[in-house]
């Protein structure tokens, strides 16, 4: 009777034993389905990353980032309308009240400064997409094609590499007329030799590779390789190159910009708030000082960034 009672509490013991195994399992389960993927291991490699950064590429990117931000809240960053000048306020040295001074007109520099950077940037991002887009189609066509069509695009580029970019520049823009948007057309059409001749070596080493010629064995399209292999395989380098590109339009427009063939007056763009200060060097040397500076940072923190991408400098 002993023996049979104690082999019965032990049948009764086994399924609360599993019971408890099975509730912490649908437990973990439950766990598990409240959050189906973890970003942890992503975000921690890009902490190691961003923590082996030396300084300088560190202070690139807070340069464009916070470039970045000026042209997307412009009207957070500053307190004061850019167009609109106040009484009495000409030509302030800098100060608690505007930051960068004002201009003969009573406008804050500040606030000129930030909001020019839209247009700035703006040029900047159309005069490489211009570059990028047109540069690659002609590098393309002319490394997958060969033969004829490669010499009669590589003779149109070695034309437009023969002519000094500024000069190239001032051409197109006369043509178009002027304005920031003609402004960064001419400066990414100026740009075009420089991507037509980088993608055209990029698709030569490329198309030479096995994986290239076994899906070219295997029956594949021509255009369906040179879209899916050789094109994405062939834009490393590319990248590196549109953004040192990038920094070079920023240059160039505000170039364009100070001579007079870019945005028109009282448009807040930092080529022309240069050459608006030019004259008043002597007595306000802040309306020169100011943009210049901000072009001069930002080109050199895309330079630096650039640097980084193509594997020069980490």
């Amino acid at each position: 009777m002993n023996a049979f009672t104690h082999n019965e509490d032990l049948v009764l013991q086994v399924p609360s034993v599993t019971e408890g195994k099975a509730h912490q399992q649908l437990q973990q389960v439950e766990k598990t389905q409240t959050v189906p993927w973890s970003y942890r291991p992503a975000l921690q490699a890009a902490l190691r990353r961003a923590a082996r950064m030396p300084l300088g590429l560190w202070l690139a990117w807070s340069v464009v980032i916070l470039v970045l931000l000026w042209a997307v809240f412009p009207g957070w960053i500053s307190g004061h309308d850019p167009l609109v000048g106040q009484a009495g306020q000409q030509l302030q040295a800098p100060g608690s009240g505007h930051w960068l001074g004002t201009d003969a007109l009573g406008r804050d520099v500040w606030a000129r400064v930030v909001h020019g950077a839209v247009h700035s940037l703006a040029g900047a991002l159309v005069a490489v997409g211009v570059g990028l887009v047109v540069g690659t189609t002609l590098g393309l066509l002319a490394g997958a094609l060969g033969g004829r069509i490669d010499d009669a695009l590589m003779r149109l580029v070695d034309v437009l590499l023969a002519v000094p970019s500024l000069l190239l520049s001032l051409t197109i823009i006369i043509v178009l007329g002027f304005g920031t948007v003609n402004a960064a057309i001419a400066v990414g059409v100026a740009s075009v030799a420089s991507f037509a001749r980088l993608v055209r070596s990029e698709v030569v080493r490329v198309r030479r590779t096995e994986y290239v010629e076994a899906a070219f064995g295997s029956g594949g399209r021509f255009s369906a390789v040179l879209w899916r292999h050789v094109l994405p395989n062939s834009l490393t380098s590319v990248v590196a190159l549109a953004a040192l590109q990038f920094g070079t339009a920023i240059l160039a427009i505000a170039t364009l910009g100070f001579l007079g063939y870019g945005a028109p007056p009282p448009t807040p763009e930092w080529g022309l708030l240069i050459a608006e200060g030019r004259n008043y060097l002597s007595t306000a040397w802040w309306l020169t000082t100011a943009p210049g500076l901000v072009v001069v940072a930002m080109v050199l923190a895309v330079n630096r960034i650039s640097a980084s991408l193509s594997g020069g400098q980490p």
